[in-house]
């Protein structure tokens, strides 16, 4: 199957320039996709276009990943109703490095085949572009009315915005437009993928190429990806769903997309894995019998978490769920790392105690009724205990004469106490 017919039966084509596919079935081409570099981490909305670069790479053709860091000086006005904050170099370059890690998990990098993937900066050659040199060698080149004609220009100035267009965000499409010519004139680079809103940028960029050298060169994008309820795709409460393990956890990771809906998870797995239109279309038969059942969102989260993360996260975030819903082991919980741990764990009521007094050991019942506050009264706590609804780490608790000391401790810090099936409460020992 060739690049642009995979993406068309993965639902990851909108818009395509006439004699892109020709292009592409003709030769190995150089195709790129540029990246936001404003923060230290991608997040799963990034997911969309590296997911293209890989699909090209294994259809043989060459993926390059541009990191914006002299766009990311600028800011974008591309589906955007304000300006965004501004980087300076050091924090630029902190940031294309860990996204160059990240990327590394889909793309090759490092061997020596022909189609061997790309990291650039465009600061690097924007760096030493003076304004006069700008304006003279490319500004000249496109209109003002070309620019102003653009859905993301339009949009900025009329009634739905605000505050406008500043100058250095109008000048940004022509600034993307000349990282085409450069990648063009220097990589053999022929193709620009990105999202749908990023079709009037790429193809200023296509009409420079053609205006300063007279060659040609192509476009393509992919559908914004967007929940079924209309919401936006990869925001949560507590923000966006990044790749980095800091920022969001493996368990936190898998949970999201362990949790979207049966209408989503079936667009989902076909764009955000590699399994085959074959496996992917079982999935959905078997889906269909037992929805219940959930099989495509337990494969949509193990593809994405083992390719972002790891097996061994993927695998922690299975016994974390089973342990959060009532089947897991106290050994289960006891093998998370904190950080699953606590993600796991993430708001539910917590008590701290210190570990001193711990060493001598505290009653069970003194500990959860006075120490800390997980039982309103003692009376309540010894009939929970004498109807077996008591656990302590997992595992139930029938003497109300147990002493709790820091052997209790998991990872040397916490305790958990479980109050019937479902209510927990964490006890921290400093």
């Amino acid at each position: 199957m060739s690049f642009v017919q995979e993406l068309k039966w993965r639902g990851m084509l909108h818009d395509i320039m006439p004699g892109t596919e020709e292009q592409l079935e003709k030769e190995l081409t150089a195709a790129y996709v540029g990246i936001d570099p404003t923060a230290n981490s991608l997040h799963i909305g990034h997911l969309v276009g590296v997911m293209m670069l890989k699909h090209l790479q294994i259809a043989g053709h060459q993926p390059i990943a541009l990191v914006g860091g002299a766009t990311g000086m600028i800011g974008d006005p591309s589906g955007k109703s304000q300006e965004r904050n501004l980087l300076d170099e050091p924090t630029l370059r902190h940031n294309q490095e860990c996204l160059k890690a990240q990327l590394a998990k889909f793309l090759d990098f490092e061997s020596k085949a022909d189609n061997v993937a790309l990291l650039v900066n465009n600061y690097d050659w924007m760096k030493e572009f003076s304004f006069l040199d700008f304006i003279r060698d490319v500004g000249k080149r496109i209109s003002v009315n070309y620019m102003m004609a653009k859905d993301s220009v339009k949009k900025r100035l009329g009634e739905e915005s605000k505050s406008g267009m500043s100058f250095t965000e109008f000048t940004y499409q022509l600034v993307q437009g000349y990282d085409f010519y450069h990648l063009y004139k220097n990589n053999n680079c022929r193709l620009q993928m990105g999202g749908s809103d990023q079709w009037g940028n790429i193809t200023t960029g296509t009409e420079l190429i053609r205006r300063m050298d007279g060659g040609e060169a192509f476009a393509l994008t992919c559908p914004l990806i967007t929940k079924a309820d209309g919401t936006k795709f990869g925001k949560t409460e507590s923000g966006n769903v990044w790749l980095d393990p800091e920022r969001t956890s493996p368990y936190a990771f898998f949970q999201f997309w362990l949790n979207t809906s049966d209408e989503d998870a079936e667009r989902y797995i076909k764009i955000f894995t590699l399994l085959s239109k074959d496996e992917i279309g079982a999935l959905v038969a078997q889906h269909q019998e037992a929805p219940h059942a959930r099989a495509l969102q337990k494969k949509l989260a193990e593809e994405v978490t083992t390719m972002v993360h790891s097996r061994e996260d993927y695998e922690m975030a299975v016994e974390a769920s089973q342990i959060l819903f009532g089947k897991g082991t106290a050994d289960q919980l006891r093998k998370l790392n904190e950080s699953t741990f606590l993600a796991v764990f993430e708001g539910v009521p917590q008590f701290n105690i210190s570990k001193e007094e711990l060493a001598t050991g505290i009653n069970v019942i003194d500990l959860l009724a006075e120490k800390t506050a997980v039982f309103p009264s003692k009376g309540e706590l010894r009939r929970t205990i004498k109807g077996n609804g008591l656990s302590i780490n997992k595992e139930k608790i029938n003497n109300p004469d147990l002493d709790v000391n820091n052997d209790f401790l998991i990872g040397g810090k916490y305790i958990l106490a479980q109050k019937g099936k479902k209510n927990y409460f964490l006890i921290i020992a400093e």
